[in-house]
């Protein structure tokens, strides 16, 4: 569906490219000094004028290269919208232009604008002088207001519909049309699929269908340590217990088929049921599988209060996180000792 769009302004744009050569000897030019340049823009005569030595109201020390632009006759227009633009260019194309600085002013106004480009320290060692020359290009934009415009009431459109792509992906997946490859679990169950929605939704099976591993034309795949119920993803959203037991052998399939969304959905769900029972069993997975989050809250549940260590320690759970991942106690009595200072 194409949206309308109504123009209620206009702007007239020149941009040209002014070149200083001996820039060596504008050193001497005093703060009133300037090389002038005349324009005609929207049919109006300007005059751009260079000053190499400008002294500007916020520093009487540092002297600027500046660009000021002034109107000759009276504008055509009341309150006329001028945008004044410039930068230091390289015409050799080695460097990049320099940053660009701007300036709007509404005229008529007998001052002008003026814009600093480069503070006048800094130019002889920027790169911008070439053989003693120096180019600014300048850009001046007016901005023409359009007569007034009657827009017609938009005739608004029904509302969109939902998205049903996830509709059709589950029905893909039910009536397993078009599959073209199959899992098998220890259990002998086997899952149809399909390779290419597989390989957008995780690199690992990207590599395992499309790289140069073994499975890349094979239509079989086996996958070990892996409950059905698992291998299916259900959403988590039964009761506590269950689905606290669902999302960490999720989180153990996410990571090891790269499925970083729903690996940190069930990081999330795991530290949102943490307790006394189940904490030391989730460390140890978060640790297993790399989730600074889960393992962070795990660390801070433990560490919270003397009395809540001494019956994690005291949980089957602690005996495992012993014997998988020693190597969390250091960081797990640091945390508590830096309670109880």
């Amino acid at each position: 569906m194409e949206h309308g769009r109504t123009v209620l302004t206009e702007a007239v744009r020149k941009v040209q490219l002014l070149k200083i050569d001996g820039y060596c000897a504008t050193s001497v030019m005093k703060h009133s000094d300037y090389i002038k340049s005349k324009w005609n823009v929207d049919g109006h005569e300007w005059e751009v004028r260079i000053h190499p030595n400008y002294y500007n109201n916020n520093n009487h020390w540092d002297p600027w290269m500046a660009v000021k632009l002034i109107l000759h006759g009276e504008p055509r227009r009341n309150k006329l919208k001028v945008n004044l633009s410039c930068r230091l260019v390289d015409t050799s194309h080695r460097l990049d232009p320099s940053a660009e600085k701007s300036l709007s002013h509404v005229f008529p106004s007998c001052d002008g604008c003026t814009v600093a480009v480069m503070s006048r320290d800094i130019i002889p060692s920027s790169g911008y002088v070439v053989n003693d020359s120096l180019t600014v290009q300048c850009t001046i934009t007016v901005l023409k207001e359009l007569a007034d415009i009657e827009v017609p009431a938009n005739t608004e459109a029904p509302p969109l519909p939902p998205s049903d792509l996830e509709r059709h992906f589950g029905e893909l997946w039910q009536g397993q049309r078009g599959a073209d490859v199959t899992f098998v679990l220890d259990t002998r169950e086997r899952f149809l699929a399909h390779k290419a929605i597989l390989a957008a939704r995780s690199p690992v099976f990207m590599a395992e269908f499309f790289g140069g591993m073994n499975e890349k034309s094979s239509q079989s795949v086996r996958i070990e340590d892996m409950e059905a119920s698992v291998f299916k993803a259900p959403e988590l959203n039964e009761e506590l217990e269950v689905a606290m037991a669902m999302a960490q052998h999720l989180l153990a399939a996410a990571d090891r088929y790269g499925l970083d969304r729903l690996k940190l959905m069930c990081e999330t769900k795991l530290a949102g049921g943490i307790s006394i029972d189940t904490v030391a069993t989730t460390l140890a997975l978060a640790e297993q599988h790399n989730c600074s989050l889960l393992k962070t809250k795990c660390v801070d549940f433990i560490a919270r209060s003397p009395e809540t260590l001494d019956a994690v320690l005291a949980t089957e759970g602690y005996n495992h996180l012993v014997e998988s991942c020693p190597l969390v106690l250091t960081e797990l009595l640091r945390a508590a000792h830096g309670r109880r200072i």
